[in-house]
């Protein structure tokens, strides 16, 4: 809100003059709203194994339409060069002859899956919905901290976030003209359609969950119910003969169009793990046939994998023949032995993460560290050096936030959602701001304790931002090719392994001792 010499930015400017005559008092109010508000709305998270109100911060996060501008183009350049990379993982693999990456970085990382090698998505889509964390270092530049390609959730709570501060807070918004974020549901709706089979003139679309015990269960049911479409479990769909359906009160119905909120590993007992109740046998051989779309695409986590991260500047340039707009955070690839060394010999000031983790597990923040987890963490590196990158200690910037009854300096980042249907690239004005609530922390996760901003695109004369804008043609590109209710055994109405415990399959007690899955990447509340 404030430069270096205590001025308030322009930005902030009618923040700033509508909050500095509110008490001590009126702002605990307005917060005890806030969270009277999502309580009220079944707006929660789970922490720790309890459910609690997600925690909304009132002072919002403010962005300039110029700002915006550079974020969405940077964010529109990288998903293009990420979706070029995963047609060539799955496909030719001329980005392994041409030495841009190493096969062997790709074929070894968790996330990468053969069973859907040569599948043709429809629309050549596979990033229907991307999640791309960014942060503002120490010289005010934002860079790219992450990608989440799997199945990034927090969009609810973005939505949710501008609903509850309109209401509890309005005075905010009169000085102030923001671009809207309810029409995500629209956009989403739009790609999903649009990218399913050929041979579907009027698709099915369902969205689907691993059940009421998901921690981003609201956000699946905000978004089924925000689109108009199927809220399903896998109990509810049957495959046969390479077409996958969907049980209804009035028998079966084909589906064309799978918004799935589980993770590979748990989608096809058939194809990955045999004892997942979760999803359906038989969907990824109706992917392949053509029959059915699923959206985000099997195996899109190879491109999200934080190793693949440091390689995605050269991507951009290789694909699309242009120097990336947004610059990634300095990353150490620990698989390099003279590289290792220097992070070893450093490890103190140094972060460490797991290359497949996310949700702020497993990272080791060295100057924080005990002697004990640094002596941990360097075993740990030696013995799988492809597991975890390091980072240099970013100083993220703060915003104010209302903490035990005063204003004070937390830390921020911020997850811009991006929608693609193969045409067009279309970036939810603003995103979802992530607050470190304990003092002086960096990991802004909710698993981990963290809370949220409402986050402000600013409008101008010639503001673009949310309006549809076609995608640039990636080198060498080419073009590829009111309904029954499901039955439901559970509630159905009204959120990167860890972060998202992908829960507790709807099981009998005396199954419960399968193990726990995760849930969606990067949970906000998942996040």
């Amino acid at each position: 809100m404030f430069d270096r010499f205590g001025r308030v930015r322009d930005t902030y400017r009618a923040v700033h003059d509508t909050l500095e005559p509110q008490s001590t008092a009126d702002l605990a109010s307005r917060a005890d709203g806030l969270s009277r508000a999502y309580r009220d709305r079944g707006v929660t998270f789970a922490l720790s194994g309890q459910e609690r109100p997600f925690p909304l911060d009132l002072v919002p996060r403010v962005l300039s339409a110029e700002e915006w501008r550079r974020l969405e183009a940077g964010i529109r350049q990288r998903v293009l060069a990420l979706e070029a990379f995963l047609a060539d993982v799955y496909g030719p693999g001329e980005v392994f002859d041409d030495q841009v990456v190493p096969r062997k970085l790709v074929h070894s990382s968790p996330h990468f899956h053969r069973q859907v090698h040569g599948v043709e998505p429809a629309g050549g889509v596979r990033i229907h919905v991307s999640g791309v964390d960014v942060i503002r270092d120490d010289h005010g530049e934002f860079r790219v901290l992450e990608d989440n390609l799997r199945s990034p959730s927090g969009v609810s709570y973005v939505m949710e976030n501008r609903r509850v501060m309109a209401r509890v807070f309005p005075d905010l918004f009169g000085a102030s003209a923001v671009a809207p974020v309810d029409d995500y549901p629209r956009h989403l709706l739009g790609a999903l359609r649009a990218t399913a089979p050929a041979r579907a003139s009027d698709p099915r679309i369902v969205v689907l969950t691993p059940g009421v015990h998901n921690s981003a269960y609201f956000e699946h049911a905000l978004l089924a119910r925000m689109m108009g479409v199927d809220l399903v479990e896998g109990r509810d769909l049957v495959c046969r003969d390479d077409v996958t359906y969907v049980r209804t009160t009035t028998g079966e119905e084909r589906a064309d169009v799978m918004y799935r909120r589980i993770d590979d590993e748990f989608l096809d007992p058939v194809q990955f793990r045999p004892d997942s109740v979760l999803g359906c046998a038989g969907l990824i051989h109706s992917a392949r046939a053509g029959n059915l779309t699923i959206a985000n695409a099997v195996g899109n986590g190879v491109a999200d994998d934080k190793l693949i991260y440091s390689y995605v500047p050269d991507l951009i340039e290789y694909y699309l023949g242009e120097p990336p707009l947004l610059r990634n955070v300095e990353t150490y690839r620990l698989g390099e032995d003279d590289v290792r060394e220097f992070v070893l010999d450093r490890i103190d000031q140094m972060v460490v993460k797991p290359v497949d983790a996310s949700g702020g597990y497993g990272l080791v923040f060295g100057p924080d560290a005990s002697d004990e987890e640094l002596a941990d963490c360097r075993a740990n590196i030696i013995a799988d050096p492809r597991g975890y990158i390091a980072q240099p200690v970013v100083a993220l910037s703060t915003g104010p936030t209302l903490v035990d009854g005063r204003l004070r300096p937390r830390h921020l980042d911020l997850r811009p959602f991006a929608v693609n249907d193969g045409e067009k690239v279309w970036v939810l004005p603003g995103g979802l701001t992530r607050v470190a609530l304990p003092e002086g922390s960096l990991v802004v996760n909710s698993s981990q304790g963290g809370g949220s901003k409402d986050t402000w695109v600013l409008a101008d004369d010639d503001a673009t931002f949310g309006l549809d804008m076609a995608m640039p043609v990636p080198k060498e590109a080419t073009n590829r090719p009111a309904p029954p209710v499901p039955l439901q055994f559970g509630p159905a109405d009204d959120h990167e392994r860890h972060h998202q415990q992908q829960l507790q399959q709807q099981q009998s007690p005396e199954a419960a001792a399968e193990p726990t899955p995760t849930t969606d990447e990067g949970e906000v509340p998942s996040c």
